[in-house]
């Protein structure tokens, strides 16, 4: 069974819908470890409430964030981790991090990457006046919000609609995607 190393930095609801997929059987994986870059993040309540190990580094203890990334693919090497899931993790990811878990990084982003990449890519997308958004699943190289698509889901934006509506519904279509995009890449289609 391959194991899955998850970074969070808030509430964890794509932490969630990956453990669901786990648990139901949608995907065949486990979690071998949650790391959090903020200690009182609510997703690792979620983490322990199913039994996974987690972990707090705090990237403020650490001189730059080479340093920091470094310490955080030590945890993931000791954890014999073969997939990482950014699920809300929000920092930017040095090279140094990204050539150590080469290909084998993905990300979930609140848009149709390539359009809207970066913080705040619902209110980006309002502000353009586009009729249809989304989200998306790829592989993380060294540039932000970039690298290979998996998976995309177009959310329309609907007359009316604010910056806390449009998330809610693209949320919902990144928690049906990221499970399927992770089997995707350990099943290596």
């Amino acid at each position: 069974m391959r194991t899955l190393g998850v970074l969070i930095s808030g509430r964890g609801s794509n932490l969630q819908s990956i453990l669901d997929a786990i648990r139901d059987g949608r995907l065949d994986a486990r979690v071998g470890v949650v790391l959090s870059n903020v200690a009182g993040a609510p997703g690792l309540e979620r983490a322990r409430a199913a039994g996974v190990p987690t972990e707090v580094l705090a990237h403020e203890d650490y001189p730059s964030r080479e340093r920091y990334d470094e310490a955080l693919v030590d945890r993931l090497r000791a954890r014999e981790v073969d997939l990482v899931c950014l699920a809300g993790f929000m920092r930017l990811l040095s090279p140094v991090f990204v050539r150590a878990f080469p290909g084998r990084i993905l990300n979930v982003h609140p848009s149709l990457l390539p359009a809207f990449p970066g913080l705040h890519a619902q209110r980006q997308a309002l502000e353009h006046g586009v009729k249809v958004t989304g989200a998306t699943v790829h592989i993380v190289d060294e540039e932000l919000d970039h690298g290979p698509i998996l998976l995309q889901r177009a959310v329309p934006v609907l007359e009316g609609d604010d910056e806390e509506a449009l998330s809610a519904r693209i949320l919902e279509q990144e928690h049906q995607i990221y499970p399927e995009a992770i089997a995707l890449v350990l099943d290596r289609k």
